[in-house]
């Protein structure tokens, strides 16, 4: 599988890095990070992004290189995902402005009918936000926040980062047990 991975600037990039960790070895890869992601990385993970990614197989590209193949309908992707999306990238989406190479593959994902996973980091949500959530559901986006369950009983913070990349991934359709289905 070809899966399109966008880092927006927000808070939670620890989730977006398991699913590259999860991921590197059965898809093909193609990430894009914002600017603001860059710091927000460094910050909440403590390297640089370049740094996590240095000896993996995975192709990058800059959030304003309209040339990547991620910009263009033709270049067929099973999945793009972003991860974590913030509350400017979500509006951007929801409104059709493709400012951003992460916006773009958004739109293209949309236009094309594609699978297309955003998973918005805030909270509280506003009505504004909901209503760009809505806007995109109704357009066949999947809408996953990075939102816990505790039925699994996870043991430290790794368990409930799996919980909500799990859930990702499942809705890429790609098997994992990265944690522990209910009646399981």
């Amino acid at each position: 599988m070809k899966i399109a991975i966008g880092i927006a600037g927000a808070s939670g990039v620890i989730y977006a890095k398991r699913l590259i960790e999860y991921l590197e070895k059965k898809c093909e890869l193609f990430v894009v990070i914002s600017k603001t992601a860059e710091h927000i990385f460094k910050s909440e993970i403590g390297c640089e992004f370049k740094e996590f990614i240095k000896t993996k197989d995975i192709k990058i590209y800059d959030n304003d290189d309209f040339f990547s193949p991620l910009a263009s309908g033709s270049f067929i992707v099973d999945a793009y995902v972003i991860l974590p999306c913030s509350m400017k990238t979500l509006s951007a989406v929801a409104n059709g402005y493709a400012d951003t190479l992460i916006t773009r593959f958004a739109d293209v994902a949309i236009k094309q009918k594609r699978k297309l996973i955003i998973s918005p980091r805030e909270t509280p949500f506003s009505a504004i936000h909901l209503e760009n959530m809505l806007k995109l559901a109704r357009l066949g986006t999947s809408i996953i926040p990075p939102i816990p369950a505790f039925y699994s009983n996870p043991s430290d913070i790794n368990g409930v980062i799996d919980f909500v990349v799990g859930k990702i991934l499942d809705e890429i359709g790609i098997e994992n047990s990265l944690y522990l289905r209910w009646g399981d």
